[in-house]
């Protein structure tokens, strides 16, 4: 996977003379330690991140964390101290003024936690603004406002004013605005906190609405870890300026690293964050006749697939034995088979758990992949499976 921005060792210290605040983090000082003796802010100490093409990049952490500083860093409303921010490799704490401000019109949006609409503009307006300060004319950017609108669902609601329109249609608004720029990055900051709980989900299940047919890389903040958990592709837990952990939501819970991180899995609905594959595991092939290969999955049976690996049937626990002892393969298969996709949810899973009997995972060419249990499912849903820990210290090995 490509990587669309990466920052480097960025340091964030709110003072006009910071090298003596600077000396001191070099030296192992802590952000309390230099506030107590200098007097000087710490919001950002050595934080490193790398944000994929294509993901939603989740900078999560409580209030005074940092996470709302880097963010701000990220497209300079705050200049960082020290440290380097690569946009496709371009450092932008390099770049002049204009230069900026064209990386603003064009290569990074923001997204605020009170939309900050103009209130005097109509919806459309709005979304056409920062189209109007790139100079684009204004049948082209209406037109592309228009598009936008309709992508979010506020076609209807163009030519109302902010205060005529909801929390969430506000919010819709501001999304728009930023997706109208067509810009390589979209900074999020805390972005649905200021909503209702409902709207707040509702948001929240209209990014990843947009994100699957846009495919934009986007820079979440929030404090909120479920928040975090539903809609991150990756995740940098950030607490007094530095980050914690990153990693994808399945490997964080499964391998929180630290006490303070830990806490913040306790109450995680595994059965929504874990998917098929984190559970599976591959299964033994104890028999291959005439092109077919039976896949042992329990003492309830297996599977059979052809030579290219597609899932051709189930066996129940006396077909398998008679297949071992050299019977035809395609007499003994059961007529029917259940299979899940690899990112099934655990929770749709177990939906379609029939008693002790083993699943199949298949890709959506019907290729087999592996073997789900339905006590595997349910241990990975209780707590950390022993499958889920030993398949993410494997992949852990192999990265």
């Amino acid at each position: 996977m490509t990587e669309r921005l990466r920052v480097e060792n960025v340091y964030k210290v709110f003072s006009n003379t910071p090298q003596k605040a600077m000396e001191r983090l070099a030296a192992g000082a802590d952000k309390d330690a230099v506030q107590a003796e200098l007097g000087v802010v710490v919001g950002l100490n050595d934080v490193s991140i790398s944000v994929p093409t294509g993901a939603i990049y989740m900078i999560m952490g409580l209030s005074g964390s940092g996470k709302s500083t880097l963010a701000r860093c990220v497209n300079r409303l705050y200049e960082p101290t020290a440290g380097r921010i690569l946009l496709d490799g371009e450092d932008i704490v390099q770049l002049n003024q204009s230069e900026l401000r064209q990386v603003r019109r064009t290569r990074i949006s923001m997204v605020f936690q009170h939309f900050a609409l103009l209130p005097n503009r109509t919806a459309i307006e709005n979304v056409e603004f920062g189209l109007k300060l790139r100079g684009l004319p204004p049948k082209k950017r209406r037109a592309r406002a228009e598009e936008v609108l309709a992508i979010v669902g506020l076609d209807r609601w163009a030519y109302h004013f902010p205060h005529e329109l909801s929390g969430g249609m506000r919010q819709r608004v501001g999304l728009a605005r930023a997706l109208a720029t067509d810009a390589d990055v979209l900074v999020m900051d805390e972005a649905f906190s200021a909503l209702d709980p409902l709207i707040r989900n509702e948001m929240q299940d209209e990014l990843l609405r947009l994100q699957h047919s846009l495919k934009k890389t986007i820079l979440f903040i929030t404090h909120d870890f479920q928040e975090a958990l539903k809609l991150g592709t990756m995740i940098a837990i950030m607490a007094d300026g530095r980050v914690m952990r990153e990693g994808t939501p399945q490997s964080i819970v499964l391998e929180p690293g630290t006490e303070y991180v830990a806490a913040f899995t306790n109450d995680v609905d595994r059965s929504r964050l874990f998917d098929a594959a984190s559970v599976m595991r591959p299964g033994n092939a104890v028999a291959e006749r005439d092109g077919i290969r039976v896949i042992a999955a329990s003492s309830t049976g297996g599977f059979a697939v052809d030579t290219k690996a597609r899932l051709l049937g189930r066996l129940d626990e006396a077909g398998l034995a008679r297949a071992k002892d050299g019977a035809d393969i395609r007499a003994v298969l059961a007529p029917d088979v259940v299979s899940v996709a690899p990112d099934s949810k655990l929770l749709e899973v177990a939906r379609k758990c029939r008693g002790t009997e083993d699943l199949a995972v298949t890709d959506s060419e019907g290729t087999f992949l592996g073997v789900l249990s339905p006590a595997s499912i349910l241990t990975a849903i209780a707590g950390s499976s022993n499958a889920g820990q030993e398949r993410h210290l494997e992949e852990k090995r192999h990265a």
